[in-house]
């Protein structure tokens, strides 16, 4: 039997396709064994939203090649897509490609091991219109569905329309039968995931808000969350339904990336902070509970320090639960590259450092003001120190002790004790 292994960088979008690749494999007769170890096979699911990230994923190949020099390495993903031949260059890859899809592996497993010369297959991002499904099956508990795939904003920093295309997506239709496929395997709970996805319905002419009332309809799935949802498509409606629906979570991740109106202008974001503020609001009065994560871009070319103190004094007035903050990374072929000035390493981790204060107190803020509420918890298999954890319906990571016959269950619990930044204890209620 041979061997394969998989590795992924980047987003959650990336691990429900690496999660689909990992099927085509099993279905061949491949074992899945860790990228760690020694395997026939190496596939790599690359990242390219920063330089740091086109690093790691040169840094897994290289990883891969050393345990196995006579491995076939695989590389698809972003990094794959906008550097097909600098990722060709690596050692020991055989194949590059950016659209993932069952034919093209069965292809590539068909002819790795007559293969000669380096494959490179990418698209451009014009000519991606097809919608490719995946889903990833975490811990056999959550699952993480793809329902919109690409993005139309070309954002002043961003290449992610170029690795990823335009925006499309499925039918309803068809999400809700994958849904469906999902509840019956035993999920209890399905991550609504894409790389734009409150663009949902372009391709078919249906809307996000419609999409959510179906797959809320499927019998058996018992929670559903919200992916990264853009503040200019979160409407008014979706935040009502949310607050009304008992299957749609309290959470939300609503990327921000500037507290600043003549930054987020510059770089090319479709909202200011009026509007941004009004979404955090009504999430707020409506769901009291609700965690709210957000994202910050730092350094950006352009931002000044007038513009960054703008940001701190609007984000310390949000009540919000977390921030993902990442320093800009210059990207080829972005707008952002002829902004002005342009902020130092040294400036950068300076204001990184700034937004981390901010987070760690609104985060520790959040958790700390939940202790002795009563939420429902979705319990994992996973064990470590006599513990096993699973989240609150609002996003509390949380441990008990471990009992096996609480795996997939959803079991009300007493939030207890801050044991760290991430977990809290809770006591069962029976």
């Amino acid at each position: 039997m041979k061997t394969v292994a998989f590795c992924t960088l980047g987003c959650r979008l990336n691990f429900a396709e690496t999660s689909t690749i990992s099927r085509f494999f099993i279905e061949r007769g491949f074992k899945v064994v860790p990228f760690s170890q020694k395997a026939d096979f190496y596939v790599l699911n690359s990242c390219s939203v920063t330089s740091n990230a086109n690093r790691k994923g040169r840094n897994a190949v290289a990883r891969a090649h050393s345990l196995n020099p006579d491995a076939i390495i695989i590389v698809t993903g972003c990094y794959a897509q906008l550097k097909p031949d600098e990722v060709a260059a690596l050692p020991g890859v055989k194949y590059v490609f950016g659209v993932n899809n069952k034919a093209e592996i069965e292809r590539i497993i068909d002819s790795a091991e007559n293969s000669q010369e380096v494959a490179i297959s990418t698209t451009p991002h014009n000519d991606m219109k097809t919608f490719v499904p995946a889903f990833s099956k975490g811990d056999r508990t959550r699952a993480f569905l793809k329902v919109q795939d690409g993005c139309d904003y070309f954002c002043a920093y961003c290449t992610i329309p170029y690795a990823r295309g335009r925006s499309r997506n499925p039918s309803i239709a068809e999400c809700v039968e994958q849904v469906k496929s999902l509840a019956a395997d035993g999920m209890k709970e399905v991550i609504i995931s894409g790389v734009n996805i409150g663009d949902f319905g372009k391709t078919t002419g249906e809307n996000f808000l419609q999409l959510l009332k179906a797959v809320a309809a499927v019998d058996g799935i018992e929670r559903f969350r919200i992916g990264s949802i853009e503040p200019n498509l979160l409407t008014d409606e979706i935040i009502e339904y949310v607050a009304t629906e008992p299957k749609m979570m309290p959470h939300f991740h609503i990327p921000l990336q500037s507290g600043c109106d003549e930054l987020l202008k510059l770089i090319g974001r479709r909202y200011d902070t009026a509007l941004y503020r009004h979404k955090i609001e009504l999430v707020k009065k409506l769901i009291p509970d609700a965690f709210i994560g957000i994202d910050l871009i730092v350094g950006v070319n352009g931002e000044t320090p007038e513009m960054f103190e703008k940001t701190v004094d609007f984000v310390n007035s949000l009540d919000i639960s977390f921030i993902h903050q990442f320093q800009y990374s210059e990207r080829e072929g972005t707008r952002a590259l002829k902004f002005t000035p342009r902020v130092t390493a040294k400036q950068k981790q300076e204001r990184a450092n700034v937004i981390k204060s901010i987070c760690e107190r609104k985060h520790s803020d959040f958790v700390a003001s939940r202790l002795g509420s009563v939420h429902e918890v979705l319990f994992e298999s996973a064990k470590k120190g006599g513990m096993m954890f699973g989240y609150t319906d609002n996003y509390i990571r949380v441990a008990v002790p471990y009992d096996k016959e609480l795996i997939n269950r959803i079991c009300p619990v007493t939030l207890t004790k801050v044991v760290d930044d991430d977990v809290v204890e809770a006591e069962i209620l029976k």
